[in-house]
């Protein structure tokens, strides 16, 4: 059989071309031009993106509704349930506090280059609605056209869960209706093959567009910010990989191996949507039962943002401190609990962790002023947050299927990595 190059070269290729073609843009062209330039680059990146967003709803739905169905009652489904929201809310406590200790460690803010904005400017991010009575409003979904419509991927779980669970109650009158439901599945999952042929081009338009608008400077000038947050992902990425470990043993780094494309893709997009599909097929080759992946991945989009939870920690402590505030360790600890609360299902709005951060800022009398200096680098850092909830959720579904006896023995997962690469030549072929 002849020897492909992987998906991720390419992928990886696309961004160093796309930060060379935008650093050369940003260099031979006035600010406004660059601009304007880069918005017709962007096109590819945002097609790319919207196209995922058409697929995941659909997919999610189907997926989860077949996994659902297949596990045969409802106690199978609060059982895998529960598991995962037990990982989820550790891993978020872990995220939280090591967010909190290495702001404080590092003190990224203290010499913060930049003065600090007007205290009176806003950011415009609309913050009245992160609380936990809103949450729980928001849970439940008016109207699952709605919820899909709007990608509200945490309301679209809880409706697939009743559906999906009705279905096997229903027993053999529902199979006809389950293979229905199965068939959609399979058609999501082509459409998607369709729309990641594209990814590296997408890749591409992405960086090329953000390095053509701000230049290489604007890493300089935030160096020391964005160093010290990287380097606390880098630890995250540690403690996440340490914790699967335990479970999985040295599966983990094969595991590691597998979402390598989708880690790529997410983290030049920043966008962890962009990797959903690639990671589902990642497990699929891992060993992960369809019925588990399909289940804990939509629930760990809306729960599981591990490099998202960090980043709040990280980024409020850095604007007190480019204030000159000092909070107590008493009000830490309550800026955790409160970000623990507000920051669950709100994956699909728009700059998640920036609006999370805003209502955070003004809940603890922060000026909300301050997150206007980093919003310039956002997208440098929303990078590394996404490919983090990436890694996070992949392993937590991993660990999930081990502890519901639903992870494929080694061999028995090579064969099934097999199967699917026998039936993707053919495809191409």
């Amino acid at each position: 059989m002849k020897k492909r190059i992987p998906p991720a070269f390419y992928i990886f290729v696309s961004m160093l071309l796309g930060i060379l073609v935008g650093y050369l843009i940003f260099s031979h062209y006035d600010k406004a031009e660059a601009k304007e330039l880069a918005g017709y680059i962007s096109i590819a990146s945002d097609m790319f993106l919207r196209l995922i967003k058409m697929v995941i709803a659909p997919l999610v739905f189907s997926t989860l509704v077949v996994g659902i169905a297949h596990m045969g009652d409802a106690k199978s489904v609060g059982r895998i349930f529960a598991k995962s929201l037990t990982w989820f809310l550790l891993a978020s406590l872990v995220s939280l506090a090591l967010g909190t200790i290495m702001a404080n460690l590092l003190q990224p803010g203290a010499g913060v280059a930049l003065p600090p904005p007007d205290a009176g400017a806003v950011t415009g991010l609309a913050t009245s609605k992160l609380n936990v009575k809103e949450f729980f409003n928001h849970l439940v979904p008016k109207s699952v056209a709605e919820a899909m419509a709007q990608n509200e991927i945490l309301q679209i779980v809880v409706f697939s869960m009743f559906f999906g669970v009705a279905l096997a109650a229903l027993g053999e009158r529902g199979k006809n209706l389950l293979a229905v439901v199965d068939d959609l599945s399979h058609a999501m999952l082509k459409i998607t093959g369709y729309v990641m042929k594209m990814a590296p081009l997408a890749v591409f338009a992405a960086m090329a567009a953000t390095v053509a608008v701000n230049g290489l400077e604007i890493l300089i000038s935030f160096a020391v910010f964005m160093r010290d947050f990287y380097l606390s992902l880098v630890l995250l990425w540690g403690l996440l990989v340490l914790a699967g470990f335990a479970f999985l043993r040295r599966r983990i780094f094969h595991l590691l191996t597998l979402i390598k494309e989708a880690f790529l893709l997410s983290f030049a997009t920043a966008s962890s949507e962009a990797a959903y599909p690639k990671l589902l097929d990642a497990l699929d080759r891992f060993g992960v039962k369809r019925k588990i992946s399909s289940f804990v991945m939509p629930m760990g989009y809306s729960f599981n943002l591990d490099g998202s939870m960090m980043y709040c920690t990280f980024a409020t402590l850095f604007i007190a401190q480019a204030y000159g505030m000092h909070l107590s360790v008493s009000t830490q600890i309550t800026m955790m609990l409160v970000l623990m609360l507000t920051s669950k299902g709100i994956a699909g709005v728009p700059r998640a962790s920036l609006v999370v951060i805003a209502a955070t800022l003004h809940q603890f009398n922060i000026p909300e002023a301050g997150l206007l200096v980093i919003l310039g680098i956002d997208t440098f850092l929303d990078m590394g947050r996404s490919a983090t909830n990436a890694v996070g959720n992949s392993i937590a579904t991993a660990v999930v299927a081990k502890w519901e006896n639903g992870l494929l023995s080694e061999q028995e997962a090579a064969d099934a990595a097999n199967k699917i690469e026998a039936e993707a030549e053919l495809k191409l072929g």
